[in-house]
């Protein structure tokens, strides 16, 4: 699977940035809920080796991601729950182990039927959806190290891959607040890093979102708040959508002020 190759691509480019990284500074405080980065690290690690073990079957994922449910259930924050399973990893000993789990979980996919459907915490998914899930994070959680280093990432267009979740979630970001999805869906089209444009849905004159996809693909993810970005948004639908949009799981997230989410000076 190309998305395999794409996920183990977006690890890297945040591993690249960590590599020569003090001690000191994995504990650093983001923009984001006040993780540091290695929380950030921890979450992600956390989670592709749930995606690795949801490969190996539902008994598998189900030994794997009980104790966290569990955590969960009692009330503790999705931060709290990575706590015990990474028993005291944290600084460059969990970059170590983050980077080489990547490694091994987009080696997983990478072979993987595309088609196979998966357990997961949520609804079943792809192999597809799952891996692409998994860039997806990696490349949203990675952005508040960026900002925090007062780094510029350099983009690829694999944030296709993003921006195509972020469409395709558009019912989802709706429902998931419990309000009727507006209908027809928006008009989509997106300029990749290369230059590359892409379109989703069919052509509005007044109901669209136009521009950049890496700005969009913030939106989507909630890094950055639709106003801060040059994005073209018309029509009261679009507009809604974009004060909500929300491309993963999980309850109901709000997205960041305007203003709150920036790159800082380096």
């Amino acid at each position: 699977m190309q998305q395999a190759e794409d996920f183990r691509a977006e690890s890297r480019a945040l591993a690249a940035i960590l590599e020569d990284l003090p001690e000191a500074e994995f504990h650093r405080t983001t923009q984001f809920k006040d993780w540091t980065i290695d929380h950030v690290l921890g979450h992600l690690h956390l989670f592709n080796a749930a995606a690795e073990a949801s490969l190996k079957g539902e008994e598998a994922f189900a030994a794997f991601i009980a104790p966290v449910l569990q955590d969960m259930h009692t009330g503790k924050s999705i931060l709290e729950c990575q706590f015990p399973w990474l028993n005291g990893l944290s600084g460059r000993a969990l970059f170590q182990a983050w980077r080489q789990g990547a490694e091994r979980c987009a080696d997983a996919y990478a072979t993987a039927d595309p088609k196979g459907r998966l357990k997961w915490i949520g609804p079943d998914m792809s192999a597809l959806s799952a891996i692409t899930a998994r860039q997806m994070e990696t490349w949203a959680h990675g952005q508040e190290v960026f900002d925090l280093l007062g780094l510029q990432r350099q983009e690829q267009d694999r944030i296709r891959n993003i921006a195509h979740l972020g469409v395709a979630t558009y019912g989802w970001s709706f429902a998931n607040r419990g309000l009727d999805v507006p209908e027809p869906a928006p008009f989509v089209q997106l300029t990749g890093p290369s230059g590359a444009v892409w379109e989703w849905n069919e052509p509005q004159g007044g109901n669209f979102v136009k521009g950049s996809a890496v700005e969009f693909a913030q939106v989507v993810t909630q890094v950055r708040n639709a106003a801060d970005t040059s994005l073209q948004v018309a029509g009261a639908t679009a507009q809604k959508w974009m004060r909500i949009a929300q491309c993963f799981a999980g309850p109901p997230e709000t997205p960041p002020g305007k203003g709150s989410r920036f790159t800082a000076k380096a």
